[in-house]
């Protein structure tokens, strides 16, 4: 399976989303409970600015796949990065029986969650990749957005499952130590840069702010 795969999955469900509106009700009452740090700007309705931010969100998933995976192979380190891009690409296309019973659009934000979770992760489990700054700010807020529309306890437990996933492919202080300076400097080429300046917009294009000094934001 590929990132195009995903791509197509996801199409389908935004077919099957514009057909019953399922998604776009549950994020009606997920508005109506969020933290107060979470604001919405402008005259836009928040359920509506969750459901582009969901959509967007869920997109990116596969592109930031295939922009590892590039990367990864143009940098001559794939054999390190496949066990993560097999993982992310798994979460879409052989999702776990738990994750089955969420079949729409709200399913796929919690599959695009897992892989956006996973290569945070896997940034920080390498310091030359940590110290690279591959992870733009707005992506951990915009991650920490989705934990919220998920909800707790679930969103925890998807949390503790990329915890055991992570310890599995990178859970040996080797890991950490390996000088993967090759793919940062592979990101940090045109590659990269149009998924950081989309990542830099994401929360801002969809009217959505988090204020300053308000605990996880």
């Amino acid at each position: 399976m590929t990132p195009q795969a995903v791509l197509e999955i996801i199409d389908h469900a935004r077919r099957k989303e514009a057909r019953s509106g399922t998604f776009l009700k549950q994020l009606h009452d997920k508005a109506a409970s969020l933290p107060s740090a979470i604001h919405f700007e402008g005259d836009g309705r928040p359920a509506a600015c969750l459901f582009q931010f969901a959509i967007e969100y869920i997109e990116m998933a596969p592109r930031l796949i295939e922009c590892v995976d590039t990367c990864a192979r143009e940098a001559g380190t794939a054999q390190l990065f496949d066990p993560f891009v097999k993982a992310a690409i798994g979460y879409f296309t052989r999702p776990s029986a738990l994750l089955l019973h969420y079949a729409g659009l709200d399913g796929l934000l919690i599959r695009a969650y897992l892989c956006h979770r996973l290569m945070e992760e896997m940034h920080e489990n390498n310091h030359s990749i940590r110290s690279g700054g591959l992870v733009d700010i707005e992506a951990t807020r915009a991650n920490l957005l989705v934990h919220e529309l998920i909800g707790e306890p679930f969103a925890n437990e998807l949390d503790d499952s990329i915890t055991v996933t992570v310890l599995q492919i990178a859970g040996t202080p080797d890991y950490y130590e390996l000088n993967l300076n090759p793919f940062v400097e592979q990101v940090n080429n045109d590659t990269w840069d149009w998924m950081r300046r989309y990542w830099e917009n994401l929360l801002v294009r969809n009217h959505i702010r988090f204020s300053l000094g308000s605990g996880r934001a």
